[in-house]
């Protein structure tokens, strides 16, 4: 039999996770996929039943249908936000650009210093929007959807906003990046 396929070529070695060489190897070989996987920047916001404002950086948001219009995002039921997520049913999903870098790791830094500064205002509902962001849009959360100690949260949306374009900001290799941009 002549086999015209390409050779297989024998599994590559998965190295261990920095900080954690002991990982398991379903784990190390989870995390550094995903690393490699390049996938837009979110902030989702809400607030506390108290009004406090909260907020993270999401790489999971994905559109679920257009009619009606629906998106999702995941995240960790250990996540200092997810009190909220579950007390409030209305979420703001913002997009980001290049320009909102450091917005962007603001809102991955400490809980505490998410919301101090003049990057936000009281939008709908009392919730908290982003500025200069390149679009935002208000959701009241139709169902969360528990697996394991993570969530996914379906979102209707229900009104939102236009900034200004901009390039599209990246999550590679845990960094945020510009496409074809060296660093």
């Amino acid at each position: 039999m002549n086999d015209t396929t390409s050779p297989r070529q024998p599994p590559a070695t998965v190295p261990p996770l920095d900080g954690d060489p002991h990982a398991p190897v379903d784990l190390a070989a989870f995390k550094h996929a995903f690393r490699r996987h390049a996938s837009g920047v979110a902030v989702i916001t809400s607030t506390r039943a108290d009004g406090t404002p909260v907020g993270f950086t999401a790489t999971s948001l994905a559109s679920l249908s257009a009619v009606p219009p629906l998106a999702t995002f995941n995240m960790a039921r250990s996540a200092s936000a997810w009190p909220a997520i579950v007390e409030n049913d209305r979420v703001v999903i913002h997009m980001l650009g290049v320009r909102n870098r450091a917005v962007a790791e603001k809102l991955s830094g400490p809980n505490e210093q998410r919301f101090v500064g003049d990057h936000w205002y009281r939008g709908p509902y009392g919730l908290p929007v982003l500025t200069g962001v390149t679009s935002w849009m208000v959701g009241r959360i139709i169902e969360r959807v528990q697996v394991h100690n993570n969530a996914v949260v379906v979102v209707q949306i229900e009104e939102g906003g236009m900034g200004e374009d901009d390039q599209a900001l990246l999550y590679h290799e845990r960094t945020y990046r510009v496409p074809g941009a060296d660093v």
